[in-house]
């Protein structure tokens, strides 16, 4: 998919900054923005299900699990929908939904979490690269060594160079990417499917020593939300759609086809190993446990496809991210460096500002106990208000009954309902994420202000009004809290 500019790529360097005029966008079908929707998902993620389900629970507390995330994430599925729908003109990403629900700074600072949550999935996604490849070469580690993070770091500005020179070829390689990473999961899934035991199945049915019920549940919730970060890919790229009813359509298409694979990487996964053999296994778990049925090869062949699907993943997450900085930027919600593209119609600064980023949180692996589950939960955090309040703005649509005509009050209940499920959902992977995400989100969200400060100054804006104040002295309190925490030994990275 075309981004930018419908110029293609440019022999010029990427490293000249201009005020070039933007083009008319290339305009997408209901097809890509699926496939869109799909990349964006499948990624990492789905790889690391089986170990991280078998840490936390049996099958019960898998399906009750996918039941509650299936719900969840549908109903917010179904928000972007109803956004995509009743406010046409707010075609920027997810951020624009909370700044025109609740203020500038707030919608400030949905674009920053969406942006951090964007990079802190890209480091998690070199990570797990230089992990599965540490299966081979013991010098990686589990993707944390010193030689794993330089590797990473070429991986990184390497990709920078490719998007750097031209959208248009990095969009062309993450298409063919996302055909070809989901064909090893399907050939899992079936492989797997003819290894099924169902007497190693009923074993697996309860497991009573991970806790009860409720906390093996819980447990699920922040690995669950991260393979499903990506469900507003559609929105985010909603201005290029043929049609903005495709926005919602492929939304909701693409979630309901990456559920039924996610949930059948878990399910037969118990049918071929005990829970505990489950949770024992190195991550790539799917690796594995293929390994495990059919020989050493199947670790040979998962193991490509991660690195085929990450790869992909992580260039899909990288244009993002640097979207999210573009548009804000052209909203005059971000300073307006971070709009300048150069001749290949590249968004350059929010692109460097990205990749810095993702390299100073793969530098921070090297000091983290767990680096592969660290950046993933602190992504799957950081997403989680975006989500929050694309879901809050939905909700006051349909109390307000801004945008519903006077006939329409059954729709406006429904989407009212199907709302509050979702902002009811997001709270709860909150308390699943624990106070410590919560407070490093702080950490983030709060020196990120002098951004939004600059963005108002330069434009001559009032920085915050009275009741954004409050809330800006709320993140702060939590970044100090969250400062003192690391400091003194209660917050642990």
């Amino acid at each position: 998919m075309h981004l930018w500019k419908g110029s293609g790529m440019s022999d010029q360097t990427a490293t000249t900054i201009e005020d070039a005029p933007a083009s008319e966008p290339q305009k997408v079908t209901r097809a890509v923005l699926t496939a869109m929707v799909v990349g964006s998902m499948v990624g990492a993620g789905v790889f690391s299900l089986p170990a991280r389900f078998g840490v936390a629970t049996g099958v019960v507390g898998a399906v009750i699990a996918w039941l509650v995330a299936g719900i969840g994430m549908l109903m917010l599925a179904f928000v972007f929908q109803t956004l995509a729908i009743r406010k046409p003109r707010l075609d920027s990403g997810v951020f624009i939904y909370a700044k025109a629900g609740f203020g500038d700074y707030v919608g400030f600072n949905s674009a920053i979490g969406f942006w951090a949550s964007a990079c802190a999935g890209n480091a998690f996604y070199w990570v797990f690269m230089t992990a599965t490849v540490g299966a081979l070469f013991p010098q990686l580690g589990d993707g944390d060594t010193l030689l794993a993070v330089a590797i990473s770091t070429v991986g990184v500005w390497a990709f920078y160079y490719l998007i750097a020179r031209g959208v248009r070829d990095a969009a062309i390689i993450n298409r063919i990417v996302t055909i070809f990473k989901v064909l090893p999961i399907i050939t899992f899934i079936l492989v797997l499917l003819f290894a099924f035991n169902p007497q190693i199945f009923s074993a697996n049915l309860l497991s009573y020593d991970l806790g009860t019920m409720a906390e093996q549940v819980r447990n699920t919730m922040i690995i669950t939300a991260f393979v499903f970060i990506g469900i507003e890919g559609a929105s985010v790229y909603s201005r290029y759609a043929q049609k903005r009813e495709h926005v919602g359509q492929a939304t909701v298409i693409g979630f309901v086809s990456v559920l039924a694979i996610f949930a059948l990487v878990t399910m037969v996964s118990y049918g071929v190993m005990p829970v505990s053999q489950i949770a024992a296994v190195r991550q790539p778990s799917m690796a594995g446990m293929f390994a495990f049925v059919v020989g050493p090869w199947g670790e040979v062949f998962i193991s490509v496809a991660v690195l085929v699907s990450v790869l992909g993943a992580y260039l899909a997450w990288t244009l993002m991210a640097a979207e999210v900085l573009y548009m804000p930027a052209h909203n005059e919600d971000m300073p307006a460096v971070l709009g300048r593209e150069n001749r290949a119609g590249t968004p350059i600064v929010a692109l460097i500002a990205s990749t810095v980023f993702v390299q100073s949180l793969l530098v921070l692996t090297l000091f983290v106990a767990d680096a592969l589950n660290f950046m993933l939960d602190l992504s799957t955090s950081l997403a989680l208000l975006p989500y929050l309040l694309a879901a809050g703005y939905s909700l006051k649509l349909a109390i307000t009954g801004d945008s519903y005509r006077n006939d329409e009050t059954g729709r406006r209940r429904l989407d009212g309902v199907i709302a509050s499920v979702a902002v009811i959902y997001t709270l709860f992977l909150f308390v699943a994420a624990g106070l410590k995400f919560v407070l490093l989100s702080c950490v983030i969200l709060a020196p990120a202000a002098a951004i939004y400060m600059k963005a108002r100054t330069e434009r001559g804006r009032r920085i915050f009004s009275p009741v954004e104040l409050g809330i800006f002295l709320i993140v702060l309190v939590g970044a100090v809290v969250g400062l003192l925490g690391l400091i003194v030994g209660f917050v642990t990275i």
